[in-house]
């Protein structure tokens, strides 16, 4: 297997697998539809290899050194996390009435990805596997894969909830649905907390 094929089937690994991120866009594709949130796509794609590069050019070296910002990462993320979980579950899932929950923004996409452990050691698995040395040429040519292959698989899932806008028109589908969304948030938290 090359090189490149190696690093595209690590980025669709960690990509296309649930996380908090995905189940965001799954929720707001259901809720905005596709295009509606290809802000958060971008944001979260971008964020990720923002922090790939960062890791391939020596962030590992910081957290190694300093440990306890792997835990402030960690409490931020259950934070950020469970404060969407309960926007997601206190709407009343009625379109047009009163305010509309705003749709997951490039901001948000990216600030996802930065408190989210799965994301730091996705990042600094990926760049200890295929950049151990600190190349500069393969810190970017990683990046430069895992940006294609996470948009497409981050999209897939904003895509996803798109298709299921035709059967969340009621107000009592919606609520059901991001209850669900919520549910499944909560479940990422608690998994991150026992990391």
């Amino acid at each position: 297997m090359s090189i490149i094929a190696s690093m595209a089937a690590f980025a669709l690994a960690t990509s296309i697998t649930p996380g908090p991120v995905n189940v965001v866009a799954l929720g707001s594709g259901a809720r905005h539809g596709f295009a509606g949130s290809l802000a958060h796509v971008t944001g979260a794609t971008a964020g990720f290899c923002l922090l790939l590069v960062l890791a391939g050019l020596g962030l590992h070296e910081m957290v190694d050194a300093w440990p306890q910002v792997t835990a402030v990462v960690r409490w931020a993320g259950v934070a950020f996390l469970l404060y969407m979980a309960w926007k997601l579950a206190a709407d009343t899932g009625e379109l047009g009435a009163g305010q509309s929950p705003a749709r997951p923004s490039l901001l948000q996409g990216a600030a996802m990805q930065w408190l989210s452990p799965k994301a730091w050691l996705a990042a600094l698995a990926g760049m200890g596997t295929y950049a151990a040395a600190g190349d500069a040429a393969a810190v970017w040519l990683f990046a430069a894969i895992y940006f294609v292959v996470c948009w497409v698989s981050v999209a897939a899932w904003a895509w996803a909830g798109s298709r299921l806008q035709a059967h969340l028109r009621a107000p009592r589908r919606i609520r059901l649905f991001n209850r669900t969304m919520a549910g499944m948030l909560v479940m990422s938290v608690v998994y991150l907390a026992a990391a």
